[in-house]
């Protein structure tokens, strides 16, 4: 009898582990081939924060696998959690919020690459006191995380001293991007005195995007506007969305505003821009990380034809085009222009391979390389920008196209100067938090 009991309950138990384990083991061979074919395309560097998985602490439970927004960017690999796609990772730092174990660490940078980051503490103040920074500038891009980061800087600027005490400012928030925006609502909701300045357009590198490019998002919150649901959006549509938030809370941006230097003044700062100066008890910055574009130092490059973003394919219509770099920025802005007629378009790309891409920009650009939309050259640099003309150097092979405009995206430089000049410390992380 209690044999007959054993198998009746074993049986489906057996079964159940049976199916489990066939499934878990499909998953690691997918995994396996997943980081496989990243390590022979050269694909192992995240391009921004990602985790480090401690094998010693994870017990295997697939819980930050199934958690991440991206898809399998995470695997079971021997029973332990393995990043396989580690190119594709961009941040969301759901994996460690879901880890039982406490096994995985977000970090900057790697071993092999390092990031240039501020330092900034749990409440996004920086080792100067009144100073905060928010968004990508402090090496978090996501729209989500920007917003919610602006939201919580307000949350700290608000137990500066003497704010609300005196005749001056309680905060100037320099950029209006994401974060900008959600902290400029956030001081409305709370009452601060404030001024916003943004040097060039409303939504701060997102406005800098090409035309049409996706903007990956999550479920967000912004103060005074509520909680929206948007799973993905265009440039376009965000930047609509925002100024919609805009007009209805009547937020002022001063755009077109550019802070040319921040200055302490005893308990306070002095914020002077291109049209004026504020006194300020704090500070908020939500400028990006893009500071001023990377130039190629090639002669010929200060011709008007040579620009550093991408607004409007359509401009380049019927033209001669070579764009340069192995970005995002540099993929999305070849293939747009590729799609429009009569263009002969030219990617330039200084290593082998698109490692700093997303996998569906990657596999945008193949679809146009191999249709003859697009050429692509690998390992090259540009040596002359001529008026109608470029020379390309390729594994010591110069030749010379045709060429009517040149577009460079390859990245900004950190406005490193302009936090030093503040007193503010910038870290080069190298694989660490």
């Amino acid at each position: 009898m209690a044999l007959d009991l054993l198998i009746v309950y074993a049986a489906p138990m057996l079964g159940v582990w049976a199916t489990y384990m066939a499934v878990r083991k499909r998953s690691e061979i997918k995994s396996v081939a997943k980081l496989s074919a990243a390590k022979e395309a050269g694909l192992l560097e995240p391009a921004s924060l990602h985790p480090i998985i401690d094998p010693a602490l994870c017990i295997g439970c697939g819980s930050c696998v199934r958690a991440c927004p991206e898809g399998d960017i995470l695997g079971l690999i021997g029973g332990k959690a393995s990043l396989v796609e580690p190119s594709h990772c961009i941040g969301h730092g759901a994996c460690k919020a879901v880890c039982p174990v406490n096994a995985i660490t977000l970090v900057f940078g790697t071993e092999t690459r390092g990031i240039d980051i501020p330092n900034v503490d749990e409440a996004f103040q920086t080792n100067v006191p009144g100073i905060f920074i928010a968004g990508e500038l402090g090496g978090m891009g996501l729209v989500r995380n920007a917003i919610e980061q602006g939201r919580q800087a307000i949350d700290s600027v608000r137990k500066v001293k003497n704010i609300g005490k005196s005749d001056m400012l309680d905060v100037v928030i320099v950029g209006c991007g994401p974060a900008g925006l959600s902290a400029s609502l956030a001081c409305l909701q709370h009452r601060l005195r404030f001024v916003t300045l943004e040097q060039d357009s409303l939504g701060g590198t997102v406005a800098h995007f090409p035309r049409g490019k996706l903007v990956m998002t999550a479920p967000f919150t912004l103060p005074l506007a509520g909680k929206f649901n948007f799973r993905e959006l265009s440039k376009e549509q965000l930047i609509t969305f925002f100024m919609g938030i805009v007009r209805k809370a009547r937020l002022k941006v001063n755009v077109g505003e550019r802070v040319e230097a921040v200055t302490r003044m005893g308990e306070s700062f002095d914020v002077r821009t291109n049209r004026g100066s504020y006194r300020t008890h704090a500070v908020l910055l939500a400028i990006g990380r893009r500071g001023t574009p990377r130039k190629l130092e090639a002669p010929g490059e200060e011709q008007n034809k040579v620009v550093y973003r991408l607004i409007d394919p359509e401009q380049y219509r019927g033209q001669h085009v070579l764009v340069v770099g192995g970005g995002d920025a540099a993929l999305e802005a070849a293939c747009s222009i590729a799609d429009e007629p009569g263009t002969t378009v030219t990617l330039s790309h200084r290593s082998e391979s698109f490692g700093r891409a997303k996998l569906k920009n990657r596999q945008r650009t193949e679809t146009a390389a191999r249709s003859g939309r697009l050429r692509v050259i690998y390992n090259s640099t540009v040596k002359r920008i001529g008026s109608d003309d470029v020379d390309i150097d390729a594994g010591g092979n110069t030749s010379t196209i045709r060429n009517d405009a040149v577009i460079v995206c390859v990245g900004g430089i950190l406005p490193t100067a302009f936090l030093k000049s503040m007193g503010i410390e910038v870290e080069t992380k190298y694989g660490t938090a």
